[in-house]
């Protein structure tokens, strides 16, 4: 059957695909650098010229039997397709929540390239395709941790830019706590939260030295963990996942390795100059409704408030938004009494800032100095700054890390300096007082990169203000968002 099929082929034709597909894989081989892909060529050549092997036996085949493989072999070819597809050029991503609000809104679907700082080999190449790290409905694992790969990216169109949009996975998201209403949140904000419950509140940590500092902070988080592991009923099993298999987060990228960061009254600065703020900024305002007053459809449409921002209002007195919807706000005296801008001393803040073993005093609002590591440069380091480098050191680039009688300890070689692997990278979200972000959890390694939003190919509504399509944002580039 296969050589009466062989013999009704036209032969130019078919060396002429296999030339034109042979070029393009090798091309892709080239590019990834992986000559291993070498041992497929044997099956294309078979699949064009040889006709050895066949491969679509099923059409010989009658009744349910040729029914069922056509669909098996079109789904497998499909998610082959978006297998490759996904990881070396494309995917999609939806913006889950409002911490780039008002420059990306919740329900905007991005196309986000994998060539514009170049596609990452995976870590985990064994993956169920169009999944992140869970099976739906099974809720098991969607990967297979063997074989795990070592970081390497292929060259791409250029590299992280100042201000740029950038879809990366969760630095913190190395332990996750299983159960379902545990798995979105810091694991180690977590521990410090309930460490800080079990040990930490009696003690006057400035009247500690750095040395018994770094034991304090570390006691707290190690009595948090204990907390945290011993209630797996509550918190779930603790599990890890690999680099490429967290959480895809997007962010904007508000400091580039090598550069030295502070945020000084909410404002970022960089080598000391103001770094320029998105044009959709949002702060967090105190607003009084005089009685009897409240939001009309027509004002949140008007000022782009969301039910969400209304929910934060109601339990919380305050709500994010822009400079311009606050001066339109407040300009409504037949509404409101006032609408006044939260600082840190309303203590309106999200949480322990980054390192969480570290008594830096720094907020949300002020925070810093801090220099950004980048790859081949070395920082000094000493028991003031060690908790900031700390999980770059330890974690990200897989040293064992200690202080001890006040001295630091790489590999177990006493040391007061550190060359980084990798470039690091500081990330924000516009909606600044509503964010959870490196200020929360530090620097984001190069390796945790994923893509950069291209366009919003759909966005809709989750609110019940306004229209569901929000049409007017249809293939708007991100990279007009400033």
């Amino acid at each position: 059957m296969i050589d009466k099929r062989k013999a009704k082929l036209n032969m130019k034709v078919q060396w002429t695909k296999f030339i034109i597909v042979l070029a393009l894989y090798l091309l892709f081989l080239y590019w990834v650098k992986s000559w291993l892909g070498l041992i497929v060529v044997p099956f294309i050549y078979d699949a064009y010229i040889s006709k050895k092997i066949n491969w679509q036996w099923w059409k010989d085949a009658e009744g349910p039997i040729r029914f069922v493989m056509s669909w098996v072999d079109a789904i497998i070819f499909a998610l082959i397709a978006v297998y490759f597809i996904n990881l070396f050029f494309f995917q999609n991503y939806v913006i889950p929540s409002s911490s780039l609000e008002k420059s990306l809104l919740r329900g905007d679907y991005l196309f986000v390239s994998k060539v514009s700082y170049g596609p990452r080999i995976p870590q985990t190449p064994l993956t169920m395709p169009l999944t992140q790290h869970t099976l739906p409905i099974f809720n098991t694992k969607s990967y297979i941790e063997w074989p795990q790969w070592d970081y390497r990216r292929v060259k791409g169109l250029g590299k992280v830019q100042l201000n740029d949009i950038v879809v990366f996975n969760y630095p913190a998201g190395d332990s996750v706590m299983m159960a379902d209403q545990y798995q979105a949140q810091d694991y180690y904000q977590t521990c410090y939260a309930y460490g800080m419950q079990e040990y930490g509140r009696s003690v006057v940590v400035d009247s500690l030295t750095p040395q018994q500092q770094w034991d304090y902070y570390h006691k707290v988080l190690d009595m948090g963990a204990q907390v945290v592991k011993g209630n797996p009923s509550t918190f779930g099993v603790l599990g890890s996942r690999p680099v490429d298999r967290r959480e895809n987060y997007v962010k904007r990228c508000v400091g580039l390795p090598g550069q030295t960061l502070q945020i000084k009254d909410k404002i970022v600065y960089l080598d000391g100059q103001a770094n320029k703020e998105p044009d959709n900024v949002q702060y967090t305002y105190f607003v009084k409704f005089k009685p009897g007053m409240w939001f009309t459809n027509e004002l949140m449409i008007d000022l782009n408030i969301t039910e969400e921002d209304v929910l934060s209002l109601n339990v919380n007195k305050y709500m994010p938004m822009t400079r311009q919807a606050a001066e339109a706000l407040a300009k409504r005296t037949d509404l409101v009494e006032y609408v006044q801008q939260v600082t840190d001393e309303h203590h309106a803040d999200g949480g322990k800032t980054y390192p969480v073993d570290a008594n830096t005093g720094w907020t949300r609002d002020n925070y810093g100095p801090v220099w950004i590591p980048e790859k081949g440069k070395s920082v000094k380091l000493n028991l003031s700054n060690i908790a900031v480098y700390e999980r770059p050191i330890r974690v990200y680039e897989g040293n064992q890390l200690e202080v001890k009688d006040g001295k630091i300890y790489i590999n177990g070689q006493a040391t007061d300096t550190y060359t980084f692997k990798m470039d690091y990278y500081w990330m924000m979200g516009d909606n600044r007082h509503n964010s959870l972000d490196s200020r929360y959890w530090g620097f984001v390694p190069e390796d945790h990169v994923v893509g950069k939003p291209i366009f919003i190919w759909l966005s809709i509504n989750p609110d019940n203000v306004g229209k569901k399509y929000r049409w007017n944002r249809l293939f708007n580039l991100v990279d007009n968002i400033k």
